[in-house]
């Protein structure tokens, strides 16, 4: 049974973290493939990025479930999983933070330019501010996935550390 819940753990903590990584090369390849059509590449990245995050939340609630009730089942001792469960919660928080602030704020500012941000010029409100919310959310999307290595790491820190 500890086997089965650490593996459990383990596949939560690989398909967000492999979506993580995947994602930016599906947002290149789906940019450069549609090159000219910037703003339906923007639209299938757009709902890619919500897929992700869905998969990151129940990925995540699921990794900090099994984690706070590993220590009940003598998987891993109580203080070697207060770390990772804390950069799990940040995780995610920065995915709902993108999800419910970013995105929608983004996609107010591409219907305000007028559907495609791309065909306004650069200096509109609009685009600048929803450039700026790009370059956050990529930023936000780095963090979660540097939270995650290192919270990988930690686990596998608290199995040579196991009750």
């Amino acid at each position: 049974m500890k086997t089965l819940l650490r593996t459990l753990l383990y596949l939560a903590l690989i398909v967000w973290l492999g979506a993580e990584v995947f994602f930016p090369i599906m947002a290149a390849i789906t940019f450069t493939t549609l090159r000219p059509d910037t703003h339906t590449a923007g639209a299938i990245v757009g709902q890619l990025l919500r897929i992700l995050h869905g998969m990151g939340l129940v990925s995540g609630l699921v990794a900090l479930a099994l984690l706070a009730l590993a220590p009940a089942w003598n998987i891993y001792k109580p203080r070697a999983v207060l770390a990772p469960m804390g950069l799990l919660v940040l995780m995610i928080a920065c995915t709902v933070y993108s999800q419910f602030v970013i995105i929608p704020a983004m996609e107010k500012d591409r219907i305000a330019a007028g559907g495609a941000i791309d065909a306004v010029e650069a200096g509109n409100p609009s685009r600048v501010h929803f450039n700026k919310l790009h370059n956050r959310s990529e930023q936000v999307e780095e963090a979660i996935l540097l939270f995650g290595l290192v919270t990988v790491a930690l686990v596998a820190k608290a199995e040579t550390s196991r009750v």
